[in-house]
């Protein structure tokens, strides 16, 4: 990228950006300008941070604490903690009912940095990624980072579930991998049973790599089966960072094909080096934690947004996370509803930032239940004077 430079008293010169041409590609979060804006305002009806309400628990708190004062703040190695390994190995075997192999797990900062290792990896310039639309706002982003074309797959007609159909039309021989998100932020789907196995007869006849983002896997009102469990060719992403409340504390962990696996360890080796450690011990007491508290509360919440909404608003099906996708009113675009609503101060995310369209909004409803009725209300208020 080259570019004019001024260098003072009237001299210019020509000379390479500082910048690598891939930074243009990526642009900064609507999420995080959402954040930024509610520093700005006095006391907000907060409906837009997508994280838990609730603190890290007790027992992994001081499971922390004993790593830290015993001295364990070195690296572990790449692949994650010895200790912590088998417990993931034998969490996966329940969920999934596969025997995964060691060779077939990385420790990794995060699901977010799990997706990463995995997109540096996998993807080079030229290749398709086809990812279900509505979707995460780093997806896009990240492929497009590392010279991939992402390749959307609408998912508004099929109540976003995916049509096998209509996901078969979109592979070509640049087709690298399909990535899925379920339970899904921003919409809240958990993709069924049945429709994991159409999508994995369309993969398996072409051959596709699976990324199956689980993230929100614990918390799931209906049904929720891991791709893994369906399909062979799957790399798994789940973590404790949204079950455990300690989304600032990065830990995630990834489980696939041993030559996708042992490519994301090489890189994360020359990255990241290792998950934070401590954060590894402490995940250790983990199995010892009831999540049914939290999960049943988050289900109450939900419950009481869609009572207080639905008559006003068109919403997705809510079956896991702590996410609602709302439809905009009539005349509105999503992001002009949410102007709107930010004006009223209540704070939501525009849809466009989660799809290349802008009729819906996200709901994020960890917080208190007050705030929840007093945000149901103004929303509904504003919809109902269009």
């Amino acid at each position: 990228m080259v570019g004019l430079v001024n260098r003072g008293k009237g001299c210019k010169e020509w000379r390479m950006s500082r910048l690598a041409t891939r930074t243009g590609r990526i642009d900064a979060s609507g999420i995080r300008k959402v954040f930024d804006l509610a520093k700005s305002m006095k006391n907000p009806v907060n409906l837009s941070i997508g994280q838990p309400d609730f603190d890290v628990p007790g027992e992994v708190k001081a499971a922390a604490h004993e790593a830290i004062d015993a001295g364990r703040n070195s690296y572990t190695p790449t692949q994650g903690a010895a200790e912590l390994r088998p417990l993931l190995l034998e969490e996966e075997k329940s969920f999934t009912g596969r025997e995964w192999k060691e060779s077939e797990l990385l420790v990794t900062s995060g699901v977010s940095g799990g997706l990463f290792l995995a997109l540096l990896a996998l993807v080079e310039e030229g290749d398709e990624v086809i990812i279900p639309d509505p979707y995460f706002v780093m997806y896009k982003h990240l492929v497009a980072l590392f010279g991939g074309t992402p390749v959307y797959l609408d998912t508004y007609g099929s109540g976003f579930g995916i049509d096998p159909d209509r996901l078969e039309s979109l592979i070509t021989p640049r087709t690298k991998l399909l990535l899925l998100n379920s339970p899904s932020n921003p919409t809240g789907r958990i993709l069924s049973r049945v429709e994991l196995e159409s999508v994995a007869t369309v993969c398996r006849k072409h051959g596709l790599l699976v990324i199956s983002d689980e993230i929100y896997r614990r918390f799931a009102y209906v049904e929720m089966v891991s791709m893994a469990e369906i399909y062979e060719d799957t790399l798994m992403l789940a973590g404790h960072s949204k079950a455990y409340g300690m989304t600032g504390w990065r830990l995630g962990y990834a489980c696939g094909p041993e030559e996708v696996i042992q490519a994301m360890a090489k890189v994360q080796q020359y990255s990241f080096v290792c998950a934070p450690s401590f954060v590894q011990y402490a995940a250790l007491a983990c199995p010892a934690v009831d999540l049914g508290p939290h999960i049943e509360n988050y289900r109450a919440k939900r419950d009481l947004m869609v009572g207080a909404l639905q008559g006003s608003f068109e919403i997705g099906p809510p079956d896991g996370a702590f996410y609602l996708w709302a439809k905009a009113p009539a005349g509105h675009t999503g992001t002009s509803f949410v102007e709107q609503a930010i004006a009223n101060n209540v704070l939501v995310i525009p849809g466009g930032v989660f799809s290349e369209q802008d009729t819906h909004f996200r709901i994020c409803y960890t917080v208190p239940d007050d705030k929840l009725r007093e945000g149901a209300e103004i929303l509904c208020g504003l919809a109902g004077a269009q």
